[in-house]
């Protein structure tokens, strides 16, 4: 599954992974963000997810832009057993792309070509 990023350079855009746990078991992962851009992604709600049974949870994914390049990282959830119960681990690709740019401010300067 791919989670694309799109907005303003500079700008901060947040994504919501939605996952369901089916089983009557507890389910915990520890989220990490890895690859060539992961610093620009982040998890402002912590690394660790829990999962009741027969419920579902979402974890919030912030990227930042800071070049017009896009970014690419991963975000693993690895499973961390609980009482024996271990859930598969999970992969999203995260893509961004910089939609447009807006100015942090306009000047107005005069000065001569050039100089005799």
């Amino acid at each position: 599954k791919t989670i694309e990023f799109a907005g303003a350079l500079h700008a901060t855009v947040v994504k919501q992974v939605r996952l369901k746990n089916p089983s009557s078991k507890t389910l915990r992962y520890n989220a990490v963000v890895v690859g060539r851009d992961a610093d620009d992604f982040s998890l402002p709600k912590g690394n660790t997810v829990t999962i009741a049974p027969k419920s579902q949870t979402s974890i919030n994914v912030e990227f930042t832009s800071r070049f017009l390049h896009p970014a690419e990282a991963v975000l693993l959830l690895i499973s961390k057993c609980v009482g024996g119960i271990g859930g598969a681990t999970l992969a999203f690709s995260l893509k961004s792309e910089v939609k447009h740019i807006e100015p942090a401010s306009i000047l107005k300067c005069k000065s001569p070509c050039y100089e005799l």
